[in-house]
């Protein structure tokens, strides 16, 4: 226990500083790039756009707005939209995050269960058919980006097959098409590592002692080996779990998903100064807790991993 409050203590004290870091990069490339929130095609009379700028304090000195953003951003409050009239950053994160949380969860569900099936399957028969044919699979997972494999998947089961809708939220059957883009590139990650680690924990003295008492395969699989298969696994979980909220930026955009994704975008177009650093802000937690859970869970499975 001990152990386990000092490791929680010390994630702590990083991802403070790794917030800060994050945000005083972010608030000083967002002020040098040209532009503004409130630039626009039309031109504007220079005393309406400075009591704009006055009202959100753009036209103090940057140390004044620096401090004053990071003052307001460590209470945990955003502050109002530049572009979105009568919305706090706040509101829009807490309309947006439980949309692509399920999206996320979703798609690192169904990589993990196509994931380890496969890696499984073709473990047991290493050199067969099935195993070549899956492995490729798996490479092509990888290789397709998932903006390309979205495009593909409307072609077939929204234009051909009529399966699923085009796009939009409303419904789980929203969710199906971008999940299972977000997933794949992760499911074909899970299914090389679990091969490959189930082949070398398959020779093992201790699995080969549990073949010998005459244990079934599925048990000598699923109770001993997968256990120690599955380590590497839970190691990619953390950049897996980068993989799909950054993807998720992208699939947002294309299947019209109103999540923290398509907001982001949004912001960086519309020069959102507020909006865009609180969404930086939460992904960069999320982030770095996504990473802590994985720490914790190797701890766990294999209890030769000590916390540090």
């Amino acid at each position: 226990m001990q152990d386990l409050i000092t490791f929680l203590i010390r994630r702590l004290g990083w991802m403070l500083l790794t917030l800060w870091i994050v945000f005083t990069v972010s608030f000083f490339l967002m002020r040098f790039v040209p532009g503004g929130p409130f630039s626009s095609e039309k031109n504007v009379p220079e005393a309406i756009k400075r009591n704009i700028e006055a009202r959100y304090g753009l036209n103090d000195p940057l140390p004044t707005q620096y401090f004053r953003e990071l003052g307001r951003d460590l209470t945990g409050d955003f502050g109002p939209s530049f572009r979105l009239e009568d919305f706090s950053v706040n509101e829009v994160i807490a309309q947006g995050f439980p949309i692509s949380a399920s999206l996320a969860i979703l798609a690192l569900s169904f990589a993990l269960v196509l994931g380890v099936t496969a890696g499984v399957v073709s473990a047991l028969k290493p050199g067969s058919i099935g195993d070549l044919t899956l492995m490729i699979l798996a490479t092509l997972g990888i290789a397709i980006p998932n903006f390309v494999l979205a495009s593909l998947l409307i072609i077939v089961f929204v234009f051909g097959l009529n399966l699923f809708p085009t796009a939009g939220w409303g419904s789980a059957w929203h969710l199906v098409l971008p999940a299972l883009c977000l997933g794949a590139p992760v499911a074909a990650y899970i299914a090389r590592l679990t091969r490959a680690g189930l082949l070398e924990t398959i020779g093992q003295d201790y699995i080969r002692t549990a073949k010998a008492k005459g244990l079934p395969m599925y048990k000598v699989i699923g109770k001993h080996a997968l256990r120690g298969a599955l380590l590497p696994v839970v190691s990619y979980l953390g950049p897996a779990a980068a993989r799909v909220l950054t993807g998720s930026i992208v699939l947002e955009q294309i299947f019209a998903i109103p999540g923290m994704g398509s907001h982001f975008v949004e912001a960086a177009l519309q020069r959102d100064y507020s909006l865009a650093m609180g969404l930086v802000l939460v992904y960069t937690a999320l982030l770095f807790l996504m990473n802590t859970l994985v720490d914790l869970s190797y701890s766990i499975i294999d209890p030769r991993v000590k916390l540090e």
